[in-house]
């Protein structure tokens, strides 16, 4: 489909649920005595269960469960409902996008039901996520790292750094004018506040060996490349509570659930490419 035409056909279908209470209040007596009981359309039943699952959605999303808005929940399904069969009619169903498209939107639904499923068959306890935060709060290390660094390319260009600044050079000019880290020369080479857990081993070895305002004596080797790494403070590390974490965790936990189980059910399934 079109992006404009889709983009038209989405604001039409939120269109008629925004103007849903409206015309419920303009519809013919015959129209409001069917919305209290049964919903019929051209002979075509609207389910309960279709009215029940659009005010689960809102209500989930903080909308208020009031009269009005349970009028305009059906008047949007019958307006669905009329433009479905008018599609049908001329047989957009049958068309090869549409129907391609229909049946990814059925299994999107299939996959988010079983990981559902999955989630609540397998639920994370309090306790392991207790688990999970203490051995996050030891990861984090007992202190934070106020660092600058300059990251180049070659060995011998770092050690030139090293001993221009040692006869006194400016590190932050330095930084600005050969920094290859383009997150942090423009600041020269300021890294902010940190512990050594968001470093790679290598880096994180060497700031912890330095002392308040202390220089790395030789280039620090990592995948980057050579640091010259300064250490300008340090200070303990304040990790959030654990009730203010917890949920973060439930969530990764979850994740990780959910790719195991494709991981699973991926190695046990039969693939052809034929």
């Amino acid at each position: 489909m079109h992006p404009t035409l889709k983009t038209l056909a989405v604001a039409l279908v939120a269109g008629t649920f925004a103007a849903g209470a409206v015309a419920q209040d303009k519809a013919a007596p015959k129209k409001a005595a069917a919305a209290a009981g049964k919903i019929v359309v051209n002979g075509v039943t609207i389910p309960q269960s279709r009215i029940d699952m659009m005010n689960k959605e809102l209500t989930a999303s903080g909308q208020p469960d009031t009269p009005e808005r349970q009028r305009a929940v059906k008047e949007e399904l019958i307006n669905r409902e009329v433009l479905v069969q008018a599609a049908q009619k001329r047989g957009l169903d049958k068309q090869a996008e549409v129907a391609a498209q229909m049946e990814m939107a059925r299994q999107a639904v299939l996959v988010r039901a079983l990981f559902e499923n999955e989630v609540k068959a397998n639920p994370i306890t309090d306790a392991d996520l207790q688990k999970q935060y203490e051995e996050f709060k030891k990861s984090m290390g007992e202190n934070e790292y106020k660092i600058r660094h300059i990251l180049v390319d070659k060995e011998d260009d770092a050690k030139a750094i090293i001993a221009d600044l040692g006869k006194g050079a400016d590190f932050a000019k330095i930084a600005k004018d050969k920094s290859k880290d383009p997150g942090s020369k423009d600041n020269g080479g300021d890294l902010d506040w940190g512990p050594t857990a968001r470093y790679v081993k290598p880096f994180a070895d060497a700031v912890t060996a330095l002392k308040k305002g202390q220089l790395t004596t030789a280039p620090v080797k990592t995948d980057f490349g050579y640091h010259v790494i300064r250490l300008d403070d340090v200070r303990p590390l304040k990790v959030p509570g654990f009730d203010e974490l917890k949920e973060q965790f439930r969530q990764r936990a979850q994740q990780q659930q959910i790719q195991k189980l494709v991981m699973d059910l991926r190695g046990k399934a039969k693939v052809e490419e034929r």
